[in-house]
């Protein structure tokens, strides 16, 4: 699988570790920077990060900054962008398996690098059920629906 990753620089280091788990897994990774701890701008990095998934560059993005909520914001406002923040395992199973995200945000200040791993490890792993189970296809639509009416297409 083809991955976008950005940072800014409170959240490099763990972009750097994601990217090494990522290559061991044997996806391929398209790094948007940033390549350094200088002060940087989310949006320089997420957004080119973000129209790359939504244009279909890349299948999956994952995103880090400080928090991961400033990632999200910045993604969502991309048609076809379903980004959700991650803090724990569980959260990163149901935003796949419930929601089907294409974008995982992580906060490099609030957790540490072992259970940032393990999010990216479940979340990169975990099926969405919509295909199984109608009401999670319905409720994911209905999304998508407020997604088409509020966004305009990528470009």
């Amino acid at each position: 699988m083809k991955i976008a990753m950005a940072s800014d620089h409170a959240g490099r280091s763990l972009k750097e570790e994601i990217k090494a788990l990522l290559a061991k897994d044997g996806h391929e990774v398209v790094d948007f920077g940033t390549d350094s701890d200088d002060p940087a701008d989310l949006p320089d990095h997420v957004y080119p990060a973000a129209l790359a998934v939504a244009r279909g560059e890349a299948d999956r993005g994952i995103f880090v900054d400080g928090v991961g909520y400033g990632s999200a914001m910045i993604a969502n406002k991309v048609n076809g962008i379903y980004a959700a923040v991650c803090q724990d395992s569980f959260c990163a199973e149901l935003a796949r398996s419930h929601s089907d995200t294409n974008v995982l945000c992580l906060g490099g200040k609030i957790i540490g690098s072992a259970i940032a791993l393990e999010i990216v490890r479940v979340w990169m792993n975990t099926d969405w059920l919509g295909n199984d189970e109608p009401k999670y296809a319905r409720r994911v639509q209905k999304v998508v629906e407020i997604n088409n009416q509020n966004l305009k297409p990528v470009g």
